[in-house]
């Protein structure tokens, strides 16, 4: 604890430093490389560009086990640009942003494994701290790509920080996902003229949809299809001969969502023969349902409770709620989730472990079916901000983010010292681990032919 809040102003400019340049997913190459050189500053063996990814990292220190990982992440969003200010007000319109605290999600995993060798030196404690950069989680393939090639796989235990609007770590499950774009081809015509010369690849895309709305009634309960139309012709009196839509398959197992995904390609295929058109699958990649361990989900609650956040200020409150002006009834439904009074602009205190279940995604999940994973959230936002927004790239930059990315620090360094000082901790997480994977093996939802998506 007292080695991360010396770093604390280190840790505050570097977590700025990536915020004021955001990057977006595979591109993260600034990032990358400040947080590297943060790593090798700090005494860690670091290696960049690991497991086939150009902006992945992996650091480490010590010896033997247990082998603790650490989590982190570090890329933008597109079009979440914003200054530090509490109304809607981009850096630059359309650019990137911190709209999820990615920046501050990288540096707390920083900060936990510069805390945890620091003490493992004085103590001469036994074991493996390793820090794992993973870039795209936004298009939740990073992790799924360096699983892919290798990584995790040397972990006994991993924690895994998300800025959040409380204090809690995780239980319930997120679900897996599969993403693919679907280009049809056809053939163009004049649409007036001769349309039966012609073959309409919008129509296929749009018999794709219809096709697919149809099987929604018949999937379990847990699955989620969307999809948008990136392509769909030139002009109306045009047949289009290329049209392009891009499909996101979700459900709470990966049983389920290769099931409905297989369904879906049959539905494209049909749409295909129906317009006479042809059909080319991308297959983006996928990743697995979230499987969180409780014994270092209760780990973790008892840590924030024997090691309570620092209050908010006046001015960081004043700055919170202004925004939660703005989120309306958001605001109100936050509050009454989180069991504090309506009005409050910050959350203080510590959240029993959330068991509920949610259908966002993350690559997280992937990890989790290696080895006992945990994700564990603080306060880093105003209560009302709503995921992937301006409100949170704001707070991202300033020092409501910046207090919760230190506290989560100090949390998943203290529980990791716990597991070097005890190691039965991590054999009840393996435990657990084994009793819910019930004799399955991980396996790479990332087909070998599928490329990183980088472009530098």
């Amino acid at each position: 604890m007292e080695k991360i809040e010396s770093q604390r102003e280190m840790l505050n400019e570097l977590s700025y430093k990536i915020w004021a340049k955001p990057e977006v997913g595979y591109l993260e190459y600034e990032a990358c490389k400040l947080s590297s050189e943060a790593l090798k500053a700090a005494g860690f063996e670091v290696e960049v560009g690991v497991f086939g990814v150009p902006t992945a990292i992996r650091a480490s220190f010590g010896s033997g086990h247990p082998v603790i990982g650490l989590l982190g992440e570090y890329d933008a969003l597109p079009g979440m640009s914003q200054k530090v200010k509490s109304e809607k007000d981009p850096v630059e319109a359309g650019a990137p942003g911190q709209g999820c605290g990615h920046n501050l999600l990288g540096v707390a995993h920083i900060g936990a494994a510069i805390g945890m060798k620091e003490e493992m030196e004085k103590k001469g404690l036994k074991g493996t701290v390793v820090f794992y950069g993973c870039p795209g989680e936004e298009l939740l393939t990073g992790k799924t790509f360096m699983a892919r090639n290798g990584a995790f796989r040397d972990l006994d235990v991993a924690f895994a920080y998300h800025p959040g609007k409380s204090n809690v770590a995780s239980g319930g499950v997120m679900t897996g996902l599969n993403s693919a774009k679907f280009h049809f081809k056809g053939r163009t015509a004049h649409a007036g003229g001769d349309p039966h010369n012609g073959r309409s690849a919008l129509d296929a895309v749009e018999l794709m949809n219809v096709g697919a709305n149809y099987l929604r009634e018949h999937v379990t309960s847990d699955v989620r299809i969307h999809y948008t139309i990136l392509e769909g012709g030139t002009a109306p009196n045009i047949v289009p001969d290329k049209a392009c839509v891009w499909y996101y398959v979700r459900a709470m197992s990966r049983e389920a969502v290769e099931d409905t995904y297989n369904r879906l390609v049959k539905v494209a295929k049909g749409a295909a023969m129906m317009t006479e058109t042809e059909v080319e699958i991308e297959f983006l990649g996928g990743c697995y349902n979230t499987m969180p361990n409780i014994v270092l989900a209760e780990l973790l609650t008892d840590t924030m409770k024997e090691n309570p956040m620092e209050p908010w200020t006046e001015e960081e409150k004043k700055f919170a709620h202004e925004m939660n002006v703005q989120s309306g009834s958001q605001w109100a439904v936050m509050c009454r989730a989180n069991g504090v009074p309506e009005g409050t602009d910050l959350f203080e205190g510590v959240c029993p472990i959330n068991y509920a279940s949610g259908y966002g995604s993350t690559d997280v999940g992937d990890v989790q079916h290696i080895c006992p994973t945990t994700m564990l959230n603080t306060t880093s936002a105003n209560l009302g901000s709503p995921g992937h927004s301006w409100q949170i790239t704001a707070c991202s930059g300033m020092s409501i983010g910046q207090k919760g990315m230190v506290y989560a620090a100090k949390i998943m360094a203290v529980a990791g010292l716990k597991i070097l000082e005890d190691p039965s901790i991590a054999e009840k997480a393996k435990a657990e681990f084994d009793e819910k994977m019930a004799g399955k093996s991980y396996k790479c939802p990332m087909p070998e032919d599928v490329p990183v998506p980088y472009t530098k």
